[in-house]
């Protein structure tokens, strides 16, 4: 498996289950940063793709991943150590649901949390362990990923995700549940007749009117559009 070489970073993928697509690239490249966070955290970081994207993308002091699966971690460590940015990023092995138990216990909090969670439930599972845990909300449920989020986010802070658009309403209700509210959205379609596949959502503990907005990522096949290349022409070496 090549690694992946973005414009200011290279992530070797060889380890991990899940390769980079482009749920991460637009969720690393979409969330806020514009209250400069001094403290980020990704939660299953995988390959450690949008942890690095967020390094490239702001200063902040503090960028830590956590990943509960080995393969993965080791992973994301080899990727951060090779990158620019290794002095600023560390990632732990752990479950979030430990991790965010014990960073409570600490006081410890982030200004933004950004996670591209396992989604596709119990009936897809397959044979291949790595995979599942990365794939399958069984190893990080979405009420898990809320709960632990709403311990560890600083009371200004902004929580960004990237889920199946069919999921939204019912992850906005649950968001709620733990005083997370909606405050941008962003709808992705492949292409202009598509259906909207996924849904990138920003929310935090204060209530906002919702910016809403649609993205399209083609207009045919490798035709990007102008707010796709916009978005990602500072990682993508081809943008």
């Amino acid at each position: 498996m090549k690694p992946f070489k973005f414009k200011e970073f290279t992530v070797h993928q060889d380890k991990t289950a899940m390769k980079i697509g482009t749920d991460a690239v637009l969720l690393g490249a979409w969330c806020s940063v514009d209250k400069y966070p001094d403290t980020i955290l990704d939660v299953g970081s995988g390959t450690g793709v949008i942890t690095l994207m967020l390094a490239q993308r702001c200063n902040a002091m503090t960028v830590d991943a956590v990943e509960v699966e080995e393969n993965a971690y080791e992973q994301t460590v080899e990727n951060f150590e090779q990158s620019d940015w290794g002095d600023r990023l560390f990632c732990y092995n752990a479950s979030f649901q430990e991790f965010a138990d014990e960073m409570a216990e600490e006081e410890e909090e982030y200004d933004l949390i950004v996670s591209n969670p396992p989604f596709y439930t119990a009936e897809y599972e397959t044979e291949n362990d790595a995979r599942n845990k990365a794939r399958f909300t069984t190893s990080l449920s979405f009420e898990n990923l809320l709960q632990g989020v709403s311990k560890i986010l600083a009371e200004e802070g902004l929580f960004a995700t990237v889920i199946p658009y069919q999921e939204e309403e019912g992850f906005i209700e649950l968001a709620e549940k733990h005083n997370l509210q909606l405050n941008r959205v962003c709808r992705v379609k492949g292409t202009p007749t598509s259906e909207v596949k996924r849904s990138l959502l920003e929310f935090s503990f204060t209530a906002e009117e919702v910016k809403e907005e649609e993205l399209i990522i083609e207009t045919k096949r490798h035709q990007y559009t102008d707010p796709y290349i916009h978005l990602t022409k500072d990682f993508y070496l081809k943008m």
